[in-house]
C-alpha cells in the first residue's frame, strides 16, 4: 500500500513530529493510531538494525540509508584552541532519491530511462522455395 503524506498543511520551517506523522498515516490509511504507530516503529526499527549491521537500505524514490566511516583526525577545542584527537567512527548517512529531490525543489521528477526493448524470440522461419533462375 502506498501512502502519500500531504505536508502542504505544515508551514515552511516548522518541524513535523513523530506523533504528527503517525496521525497523518492513520488518517490517510484509515487505520488506528496504534496500528500506524506500530508500522512506523517497525519500519524505523528495521532500517536502524540494517544500517547498524552495515547494510544499505534503499527506498526507491525516497532515498538510501547507509553507514559511512570517518577516519581519525586532529581538531581544535573551540574554547581553548588546544589541538585534540578526534577518534575514527561510523556515522549514519542518508542520500535523498530523485523523487524526493524533485519534490523538495518543486520540479517534476525525472522519468526513469526505459529499459532497452527485448529482442523478439526467434520464430520458426517459414522456408520459401528458392527462386528459380534461368540458365543461359
Amino acid at each position: 500500500m502506498l501512502i502519500s503524506i500531504d505536508i502542504s498543511l505544515y508551514k515552511e520551517g516548522v518541524e513535523m513530529t513523530k506523533a504528527e506523522i503517525i496521525e497523518k498515516v492513520a488518517d490517510e490509511a484509515k487505520i488506528t493510531k496504534a496500528a500506524a504507530s506500530k508500522a512506523f516503529e517497525t519500519i524505523i526499527g528495521n532500517i536502524t538494525q540494517a544500517v547498524k549491521k552495515g547494510d544499505k537500505v534503499t527506498i526507491v524514490g525516497f532515498g538510501t540509508f547507509s553507514v559511512s566511516s570517518r577516519k581519525a583526525r586532529k581538531g581544535r577545542n573551540p574554547r581553548t584552541g588546544q589541538e585534540i584527537k578526534i577518534a575514527a567512527k561510523k556515522v549514519p548517512r542518508f542520500t535523498a532519491g530523485a523523487a524526493l529531490k524533485a519534490a523538495v525543489s518543486g520540479k517534476a521528477a525525472a522519468k526513469p530511462a526505459k529499459a532497452p526493448a527485448k529482442k523478439a524470440s526467434p520464430k520458426a522461419k517459414e522456408t520459401k522455395p528458392a527462386a528459380k533462375t534461368k540458365k543461359k
